[in-house]
C-alpha cells in the first residue's frame, strides 16, 4: 500500500503542477511508470484508486484521462461514502446541513435570476394537492437542489448534494410518521421562495434555518 500511495502522490503532483491538466491524457503506462520510477503494477493500482474518486477516467481502448476535476464530480465520491452511514449519524449530517444550507439560501436571494425564481415557484406549484410520500420527497429534493444551484457556488452546491443520501431517508421517515408534515413543508418552502424572490437574504437564511432545524428536532426525538 505504501508503494501505491507513493504512486498516487506522484500522479497527484503532476496534476497539481499543471503538467497534467483537466481533460488531458496520461502518457502510456510503460512510459509513465518508467518516468515516475514505479512498477507497472503500482501504477495500475494508483490509477484504479484515482479513478474511483473521479480524478482519472479510464477509457478502455483509448487511454486514461484526467477528468474535468469539477467539484460535483470530485464530491460524488463523498456522496457514495455518506450513504453507508447508519441512521444514528444522520443527525450529524443534518447539523452540517443546518450550517451550509441557510448560507446557500441567503446567497440565492442575491444571485438567482428572475427566470430561475420562476422555476423555483414552478417546482412548488408542481406538487399535487394530495401527494404521496415519494412525490413529496422528490419535490423537496428538487426545491433544495435548485436553491443550492442558485447560490452560484459550485462547491457549496456539490457539498449539499452529497448530503442528500441520509437526509432523503430522514425526509421519508418524517413524511410517514410526523403529523402535518405536508402542510409544514409547503408553508416553509413558500416562505423561503418568497424571501428569495423579494431579495431578502437574511429573511431567506432565517426561514431555511427554521425549516431545517424543525426536521432536525423531529429526527432527534425520533432517534432518542
Amino acid at each position: 500500500m505504501a508503494v501505491t500511495d507513493a504512486a498516487i502522490d506522484k500522479i497527484k503532483q503532476m496534476i497539481l503542477s499543471g503538467e497534467l491538466a483537466p481533460g488531458s491524457r496520461l502518457p502510456k503506462e510503460a512510459d509513465l511508470a518508467e518516468r515516475l520510477g514505479l512498477s507497472r503494477n503500482s501504477l495500475r493500482e494508483a490509477v484504479r484508486a484515482l479513478a474511483l474518486i473521479n480524478v482519472l477516467d479510464v477509457r478502455q481502448g483509448d487511454g486514461t484521462y484526467v477528468t474535468s476535476l469539477e467539484p460535483r464530480l470530485l464530491l460524488d465520491a463523498m456522496s457514495f461514502v455518506v450513504d453507508f452511514h447508519q441512521d444514528d449519524t444522520v443527525l450529524q449530517f443534518f447539523q452540517v446541513r443546518r450550517i451550509l444550507e441557510p448560507a446557500a439560501t441567503a446567497m440565492a436571494a442575491t444571485s438567482m435570476t428572475e427566470p430561475e425564481i420562476d422555476e423555483l415557484r414552478g417546482i412548488l406549484s408542481s406538487l399535487p394537492e394530495d401527494p404521496s410520500v415519494e412525490q413529496l420527497v422528490a419535490n423537496d429534493l428538487r426545491f433544495h437542489q435548485r436553491i443550492a444551484e442558485g447560490s452560484g457556488n459550485a462547491v457549496l452546491c456539490s457539498l449539499l448534494e452529497s448530503l442528500s443520501g441520509p437526509t432523503t431517508r430522514a425526509r421519508i421517515w418524517r413524511g410517514l410518521t410526523q403529523e402535518n408534515a405536508l402542510e409544514k413543508t409547503r408553508e416553509q418552502h413558500a416562505a423561503i421562495c418568497e424571501a428569495i424572490a423579494s431579495r431578502q437574504p437574511e429573511v431567506a437564511r432565517a426561514w431555511a434555518t427554521v425549516h431545517i432545524a424543525g426536521v432536525e428536532e423531529w429526527l432527534r426525538n425520533a432517534l432518542a
